[in-house]
């Protein structure tokens, strides 16, 4: 039976980070994936694109991944959003308010960090596994926990591979649908909406210059994410049953649908790649450990994607975890136990739960066309936009620079 500091389980984008970041400060590390990584590296299998928080880019630097991600990272330096009828030439005169969000506001950038970046998700997975495996972590792949039991000081975790391993601590970055938060009987609050996000990837005539768009309209966000190579990835918030006919509908068909949204203002767009759909939903787990096995990212908490804020709520937990455990095992501590636990839950639960609920508040301010909500909601953007000093508190807040940070967030190594 090989033994371990920390086995997490899922070796995604924030399961990955998480385990450089255990790495970083001397812990014994290994990864359980149930896909292929092969299957995982493909451009078919995941077409988003993530909105990193500037202070989220810092852990990445700090753990040695950032130089590599920037090559493939757009930057964000404006951002607009509106509320209005569907945006394009052929839409009704949007209302008159709207937000913007300019990098050059905040104060406490380190250099010339901009709002944030946009990057692909398979980069970001490509760019991990790299150091992952630079680093001599071990990634066993494809594998699943057939049975996972506390055993006094250490949790086991048998897999379908034969293999046994064990360790004081077991951290599930599974996703939403993690099977060791189910057997471990933590209860997850979840809904859907009746919402799917069809993404895709476009090429632009005219230049985005580092600036995202987000229309809130009436079937639910439209946004316009900056990519580099002028390129963009749109989310387009739909009904389940419109959603799905947009995947339907030769591509031919699908380009006039967008435009018609997009509308001209930077040139022609042209389908790159394939289009993809998933659905919308929210779900938080009512605790954040239990027993000798944490949770990470979605396995916590999975949110709307109508702010960008999903991954890196996700990223924050990384960097709170990962300074619990290193401080803790440099004590001498059991790092398996309440007491150490309880302080990663406690750093990390009011964000979560507040940002879970803002987020699902948006969504359903939003995502409807009354037209006394609209006015309400379009008088409250306008007064909210002449105060600077929200604005910039907004902006500092979605860049994870707020608040008790951990010094990964920092850009520092604990």
């Amino acid at each position: 039976m090989k033994s371990y500091d920390v086995i997490i389980v899922g070796a995604g984008m924030a399961g990955m980070t998480l385990a450089l970041a255990l790495k970083s400060g001397g812990l014994e590390v290994a990864l359980i994936e149930r896909q292929p990584f092969d299957d995982m590296l493909d451009v078919s299998f995941d077409g988003r694109a993530s909105a990193i928080a500037y202070a989220c880019f810092r852990q990445w630097k700090a753990l040695g991944v950032g130089d590599v991600l920037e090559k493939h990272a757009c930057r964000m330096d404006e951002i607009f959003v509106t509320d209005g009828h569907l945006p394009g030439a052929s839409a009704p005169r949007p209302l008159p308010f709207f937000l913007h969000f300019a990098s050059d506001e905040i104060s406490d950038r380190t250099g010339d960090e901009p709002l944030g970046y946009m990057v692909e998700n398979r980069q970001v997975r490509k760019a991990l596994y790299e150091e992952v495996t630079r680093q001599e972590i071990r990634l066993i792949t494809p594998a699943t926990v057939a049975e996972r039991r506390d055993n006094g000081a250490f949790s086991e975790l048998d897999l379908d591979t034969g293999e046994t391993l064990r360790a004081p601590l077991i951290v599930s970055a599974e996703g939403r649908k993690s099977t060791l938060r189910e057997k471990a009987g933590i209860k997850n609050i979840n809904w859907s909406y009746d919402q799917s996000a069809v993404v895709c990837t476009v090429q632009l005539d005219h230049s985005h210059n580092h600036v995202a768009y987000e229309h809130f309209l009436p079937t639910g966000p439209f946004a316009i994410l900056p990519l580099n190579g002028n390129r963009a990835c749109i989310v387009w918030s739909e009904t389940h049953a419109k959603a799905k006919a947009l995947m339907q509908v030769d591509d031919q068909l699908f380009h006039d649908h967008l435009l018609a949204r997009f509308g001209e203002f930077l040139g022609n767009i042209t389908l790159v790649g394939p289009k993809f759909i998933y659905p919308l939903g929210l779900g938080l787990a009512e605790e954040m450990y239990k027993g000798r096995l944490a949770l990470l990212a979605d396995s916590a908490h999975g949110i709307h994607p109508i702010a960008g804020q999903g991954l890196n709520l996700g990223l924050k937990d990384v960097a709170a975890l990962a300074e619990v455990l290193i401080e803790a095992t440099r004590l001498g501590e059991d790092i398996g136990t309440d007491l150490v636990l309880e302080r990663y839950a406690k750093w990390r639960r009011f964000d979560n739960v507040s940002t879970s609920v803002v987020m699902d508040g948006f969504v359903r301010l939003f995502s409807n066309g009354n037209p006394l909500l609209r006015l309400a909601r379009g008088v409250g953007i306008g007064l909210f936009n002449r105060v600077p000093a929200l604005r910039t508190f907004v902006m500092e807040d979605a860049g994870a620079a707020t608040g008790d940070l951990p010094k990964l967030l920092r850009g520092e190594l604990v």
